[in-house]
């Protein structure tokens, strides 16, 4: 297998622009913790839940509607040895309408199965892709971590 990247994908019925704006509501879908701007090219936000996981994104390509990279610029977990996983990886949204649906695919290059974070990982982007981003696009509300106090 070649490409061993972890991905995830769905269609909806929502617009493009629907897709694309939700993707960039970071805070509707993934986390109500996300400090920074998310939507335009080179900005940058940090992402933290608990003492878990800590990390520093920078939007590397944004085309409306159609688009998104962040590429990880620092990363924290408290449950692997090796702290460099993530590091330097792209995080990769691309949004095709096809067919009269919009389809979502989700690739966060460089994450993959040899990484000890891996299967942790792939079951909560999954979640978050696929369940709170298409909730959010769907039903305009996700299921993002709660904001801390």
């Amino acid at each position: 297998m070649d490409n061993q990247d972890l991905t995830a994908s769905f269609e909806v019925n929502e617009s493009p622009k629907q897709v694309f704006d939700a993707i960039t509501n970071v805070r509707g879908w993934w986390s109500e913790n996300i400090e920074g701007g998310t939507s335009e090219l080179n900005r940058e936000f940090t992402y933290e839940v608990k003492d878990l996981h800590r990390c520093t994104m920078r939007l590397i390509e944004v085309i409306p509607n159609q688009k998104v990279v962040w590429q990880v610029l620092d990363n924290y977990f408290s449950f692997v040895k090796d702290q460099s996983e993530w590091k330097d990886t792209k995080i990769v949204f691309e949004v095709q309408e096809r067919g009269g649906k919009t389809r979502v695919q989700f690739t966060h290059q460089g994450l993959v199965p040899a990484h000890e974070c891996y299967g942790i990982c792939a079951d909560a982007w999954t979640g978050y892709i696929t369940g709170s981003l298409h909730d959010l696009i769907t039903t305009g509300k996700g299921k993002p971590n709660p904001k801390k106090n």
